[in-house]
C-alpha cells in the first residue's frame, strides 16, 4: 500500500481527521499522546487520528502556521474545522469531535 499524502489524508472523504503536530522533546505532546489515544478509541470508524511530526514535516507545519506545539486541527474533507494550541484534556476534546461528526 503507498504512503498517502498529508493532502490525500485530509482531504479523504469519510470520516474527519484530527492532526497532531507535535515534537519528540515536547513535554506537553507526551501529556496529549495518551489523550490522543483515548479519543481515537472512542471514535474509532468516525474519526482518523495522525500524528505529525513537526521536526520532519516543517513545510506542513508551516503551511498550517503552527507555532506552537502541540497543535491540534481538526479536518474534513479537506477543511479546517477547529484548531487548539496546548494540551486539551480528554472531555474537552471528545466533546469538540463530537460536535464535529457528520
Amino acid at each position: 500500500m503507498a504512503k498517502k499524502s498529508f493532502t490525500d489524508l485530509i482531504n479523504s472523504p469519510g470520516m474527519p481527521v484530527l492532526v497532531d503536530f507535535y515534537a519528540d522533546w515536547c513535554g506537553p505532546c507526551k501529556t496529549m499522546a495518551p489523550i490522543l489515544q483515548q479519543v481515537a478509541q472512542q471514535y474509532q470508524g468516525k474519526l482518523k487520528v495522525i500524528k505529525i511530526d513537526v521536526d520532519k514535516n516543517q513545510a506542513i507545519a508551516q503551511q498550517y502556521r503552527v507555532q506552537g506545539i502541540p497543535t491540534l486541527i481538526l479536518f474534513h474533507q479537506g477543511k479546517s474545522l477547529w484548531r487548539q494550541s496546548g494540551v486539551v484534556p480528554a472531555p474537552q476534546l471528545s466533546q469538540i469531535v463530537q460536535q464535529h461528526l457528520p
